[in-house]
């Protein structure tokens, strides 16, 4: 059995939920607090490629630094949209869940209940 990694921010409750329901599960799983142990960009364009996922499908547009970049007011490619989610980790949605070769974006945190 693929053990479950979780890509998440500690501080979030999406996450928080998402974390207790693979508990409650009883699967192994690692937390991985992408602010303490940022993504490189391969890992996160391959993850995004595993859930089938572009840039722009995972980027919090609600976020100071969205609008203080103008994200929405440009057209970015989706290697310029990683490279400023690298550098700006409060712009990628969260949390990513991987098991084996799947991962979600587990948004509501009930969609985790696909991979377990």
């Amino acid at each position: 059995m693929n053990e479950i990694i979780i890509y998440q921010k500690p501080t979030c409750s999406t996450c928080r939920n998402v974390i207790k329901l693979v508990e409650a599960s009883g699967q192994p799983f690692t937390a991985i607090n992408y602010y303490e142990k940022p993504f490189s960009k391969s890992k996160l364009k391959g993850l995004l490629k595993k859930a089938g996922l572009k840039a722009s499908d995972v980027i919090r547009t609600k976020e100071d630094v969205y609008k203080t970049l103008n994200l929405g007011q440009s057209q970015f490619t989706d290697d310029e949209l990683l490279d400023i989610m690298i550098k700006q980790p409060d712009l990628i949605q969260r949390p990513l869940v991987q098991k084996g070769e799947k991962v979600i974006l587990a948004r509501p945190p009930e969609t985790v209940t696909d991979l377990l």
